[in-house]
């Protein structure tokens, strides 16, 4: 750890093998975004927003260890702001390196879009490969590595940070970080409160193996993060999602927002927006006309919290998708989801047989 923590530390020792994200925080970070009226109801606010801002667009990801490498996909800060009940980025580790080490209280949840290699997470090493989620969990001191000395790995990460900020679990920093005034604290003791009883034998790392694909009334998935899957993930709901050629999902309502990327394929989607009418009770006033949203691969698409979606595969293979949505909202009391129509292999099973049975790794970059 000792060794780590110098190597963190000193930039001359590491600027051939570690990813240093020095350029990227020279600038002002929004954790998290005011909300604001002058009026109690919020609607004119949301509608605004949910009108005006794209819910298709195509994330760059570029070769470089500077700003210019654009890993961003959705945060607070974003100028055309979409949500913070996500943060999502992708993380690239150069041929034979690593990130510099650091630790956080949020968790992480990683997608391996390509590559192998493995993370390192209190002192201990968990192999993975393309197609695998791995959990950072909360509290973890943590770096990744790319022992490929001629290929790059790259990840899809998918965190509720803002949440967790929030919240109020600000503490994070890179290996080093202790209080400056260090002489008016007790010595250092073992971090307790984050660890629950048995929470240190659940999985690490899922592969592809380790959950099924199921067809839902949503469509073919396979979950691998949230309830169900064997992952060591609280905060983040996921999903992998396989729309067959000429095929569609199911037409589903929930309240959680959700981030989709596009992993292979191309398609649209149909969202009905939902508003609110408050008399005796809650009522929904469902738009009439759905607005149509194109993605192919590589997109990143966003589906508004209260929305109806329904997703249409309409490349020459199957559309090929992973989702992402915070936990919270089920915990908050909206966990129900209402499905208006089912996918058609769902009811169909010579058309669930002609589907197959899904794709076990997207393909790579």
């Amino acid at each position: 750890m000792e060794q780590e923590r110098t190597k963190s530390q000193s930039r001359e020792q590491t600027a051939q093998n570690v990813h240093v994200y020095d350029d990227h925080y020279k600038q002002a970070r929004i954790y998290v975004r005011e909300l604001a009226s002058n009026r109690y109801t919020l609607t004119g606010e949301r509608r605004e927003r949910v009108t005006t801002v794209p819910r298709v667009w195509t994330p760059t990801l570029g070769e470089g260890l500077s700003l210019k490498e654009n890993w961003n996909i959705i945060d607070p800060g974003d100028e055309q702001f979409r949500t913070q009940s996500l943060h999502l980025h992708f993380v690239v580790i150069q041929p034979n390196g690593r990130n510099d080490g650091h630790g956080h209280q949020n968790e992480a949840l990683f997608y391996v879009l390509e590559g192998n290699g493995y993370e390192t997470h209190d002192g201990k090493d968990y192999p993975w490969h393309t197609g695998d989620a791995v959990a950072v969990h909360n509290d973890c001191v943590h770096w990744h590595n790319n022992p490929d000395p001629e290929k790059r790995a790259v990840c899809l990460v998918m965190k509720p940070k803002p949440l967790s900020l929030f919240l109020g679990l600000t503490f994070q920093g890179k290996i080093g970080t202790k209080p400056a005034d260090e002489d008016q604290w007790e010595p250092r003791t073992e971090w307790l409160t984050a660890r629950p009883e048995g929470d240190e034998f659940v999985p690490k790392v899922l592969t592809p193996a380790d959950t099924e694909w199921q067809w839902t009334e949503f469509g073919h998935v396979r979950q691998i993060a949230g309830k169900g899957a064997p992952l060591r993930i609280k905060g983040t709901d996921a999903y992998l999602h396989e729309i067959p050629a000429g095929s569609r999902s199911g037409k589903r309502w929930q309240m959680a927002d959700e981030a989709v990327h596009v992993l292979d394929g191309e398609g649209y989607d149909l969202h009905w927006d939902v508003e609110a009418e408050i008399a005796d009770q809650f009522y929904a006033r469902v738009a009439k006309k759905p607005t149509r949203w194109d993605w192919k691969k590589g997109d990143m698409i966003w589906v508004p919290h209260n929305t109806i979606v329904q997703r249409f595969s309409t490349g020459t293979g199957s559309a090929k998708l992973i989702g992402a949505s915070n936990s919270i909202y089920a915990e908050l009391g909206y966990s129900r989801i209402v499905h208006f129509e089912n996918a058609p292999e769902f009811d169909d099973a010579s058309l669930r047989a002609a589907a197959g049975e899904g794709f076990t790794a997207p393909p790579t970059a």
